[in-house]
């Protein structure tokens, strides 16, 4: 199937919701199968690309949550009239463009049917070419930058896309709070973070706004000059979309040197960790993200009752059990993955490759199609 040019439609809805309060090189890959025994009979094996170690392992780890709990909860799929036990291959990429595609190899090495991943665009792109060279399909669960899905017939994703989430920020910055000015601080070299920096700005100057923008270095641990820079612009809202770390770093500062306008923020921000950095601060932060807790009592539920009974997850949920749209779009990924693999009636990766294209799945997070560039047909943020 051949891919057309991405084309976004920029005038969706969206719904935003105010947090209170605010709210991987793979010598450390392992192995797991969530309470599944890959010891004996038929195994399908689904890997998944994801960061437990550097700027975005808090959201990595919160992702692959998801797609352990689905594998808890469903451990076995028949695949051609046969029952096969899921096993899942994790690996950390860690969160680094060198060396996600040694992760992604490691992946390919254990013959795996399909993959999950990454949070993060960067590292996404980083490895499609392992994944393609390999014939092994991947499915993004939070990567929203384009040029993952772009030109290419093998990765495909379940998350809306940058272009359609800078300009709800647009959009929301220039209704919420009448906003003529807007500062825009990104990563440096950070796909993401620059992405949605881009997208932000051109809707927000097509509305009639002006933006200030500044970047930021790998490494940086001190935001106070660009809050400075923000305040003596007299912008009206700061719009950072960047990694968990250095938002944790942002929100810190931000309270500290009184920033006195709304910070807004994309799907990376949804997190305890952001939750817990703003306790207590006179910030106003708002966020786009994929789903909302309390929108399904009884997964969210099921979910912090497995959180709760396993200190392992626990802590790689930020130490409570809070439930974030990471961890329930990595759960909506794993069954999205179950359903090309029943479609197929194959473990060949290159058959699940074909089957995904017509994967019509319901899930948590709402109807899950895809459409000629394997993007999924989103339309809707929280």
């Amino acid at each position: 199937m051949k891919k057309r040019a991405l084309s976004v439609l920029l005038a969706a809805a969206m719904v935003s919701t105010m947090l209170a309060g605010c709210s991987g090189g793979s010598s450390d890959s392992s192995s797991a199968s969530a309470d599944a025994s890959a010891t004996d009979g038929n195994v399908v094996k689904i890997g998944v690309y994801e960061p437990a170690s550097g700027d975005n392992g808090a959201g990595g780890k919160q992702e692959t949550l998801g797609i352990q709990y689905a594998n808890y909860v469903t451990p076995t799929v028949e695949i051609g009239g046969t029952e096969y036990t899921v096993q899942l291959d994790i690996v950390d990429n860690e969160s680094s463009n060198d060396k996600g595609p040694s992760a992604a190899a490691k992946l390919v090495g254990d013959k795996v049917s399909v993959v999950l991943g990454s949070y993060g665009s960067g590292v996404s792109i980083a490895a499609s070419d392992v994944f393609k060279e390999a014939g092994i399909p991947a499915i993004g669960v939070t990567c929203t930058n384009p040029q993952v899905t772009e030109g290419n017939t093998h990765y495909f994703r379940i998350c809306f896309l940058d272009p359609f989430q800078g300009t709800v920020h647009a959009n929301f910055a220039k209704d919420k709070f009448n906003a003529k000015k807007a500062y825009v601080l990104t990563k440096l070299g950070d796909d993401y973070s620059t992405g949605l920096g881009y997208y932000f700005t051109q809707a927000f100057e097509a509305l009639g706004g002006e933006v200030v923008a500044e970047t930021f270095q790998e490494g940086n641990s001190d935001f106070t000059s660009y809050i400075t820079s923000a305040k003596k612009a007299g912008a009206d809202v700061f719009f950072a979309p960047s990694s968990t770390e250095a938002a944790a770093l942002i929100i810190e500062q931000a309270a500290a040197q009184g920033l006195g306008m709304p910070i807004l923020s994309t799907d990376t921000w949804d997190s305890n960790v952001i939750l817990n950095a703003a306790k207590g601060k006179d910030l106003e932060i708002y966020v786009t993200t994929f789903y909302q807790e309390g929108a399904n009592e009884e997964f969210d539920a099921g979910i912090k009752e497995w959180i709760n009974s396993d200190s392992t997850a626990k802590a790689n949920n930020g130490g409570d059990d809070t439930v974030s749209g990471l961890t329930v779009m990595g759960y909506d990924a794993y069954y999205t993955a179950l359903e090309a693999l029943k479609a197929a009636g194959s473990t060949d990766p290159a058959a699940v490759n074909e089957a995904l294209w017509n994967v019509d799945y319901t899930g948590v997070t709402g109807h899950i199609t895809f459409n000629e560039t394997g993007d999924a047909n989103r339309d809707t943020a929280y």
